[in-house]
């Protein structure tokens, strides 16, 4: 008899800073896909971004502070424990006993460049990955390499009411 697996999100970025769709597609891929728990797995800079604006502590700390009473949701910083900002290294990591079933969360402007990250098929392999339209996204996220590429049982794209706010939008303010 085989034991159920447990569903594992994962929201990974810099979240600088963390906003309210951050908080709207959690709650959404809770909902849609039973998930136990969703982890926002903070990096100190993105490989495709120049230097974040807020220093790492005072990320986390709003980020707790966005999620609230939301306690499904864990703030995590993984990359001086698994010595990488790779996604990969973090998939491998948060799921070594295999017992997880992992779902990596990301908006469409994401999936654009998503073959540009490293490894990117095996992280399609390792996980679920789910991608939340975003406003002004969806044609060129559709018609990326990795949209067309990936087997459609693996990636979820999800349209819902998205909240029209982004992080460079308020870094911007």
């Amino acid at each position: 008899m085989s034991l159920k697996k447990n569903k594992i999100g994962i929201l990974g970025g810099t979240f600088d800073p963390a906003h309210k769709g951050h908080l709207s597609i959690s709650k959404e891929a809770m909902k849609r896909f039973k998930l136990k728990k969703i982890v926002w797995a903070i990096t100190k800079k993105s490989p495709f971004k120049k230097k974040s604006n807020m220093n790492l502590s005072i990320r986390i700390k709003y980020c707790k502070k966005i999620i609230g009473t939301n306690t499904f949701i864990k703030v995590k910083f993984y990359e001086d424990i698994i010595n990488s900002n790779k996604t990969i290294n973090l998939i491998n990591y948060l799921n070594q006993n295999k017992k997880d079933e992992i779902f990596f969360i990301m908006g469409a402007d994401n999936l654009i460049n998503f073959h540009k990250w490293h490894k990117w098929k095996l992280i399609s392999q390792k996980c679920n990955i789910v991608v939340f339209d975003r406003h002004g996204y969806k044609k060129k996220s559709q018609n990326s390499m990795t949209f067309k590429r990936l087997n459609h049982k693996k990636l979820k794209f999800i349209e819902f009411n998205k909240v029209n706010i982004s992080s460079s939008q308020l870094r911007k303010i």
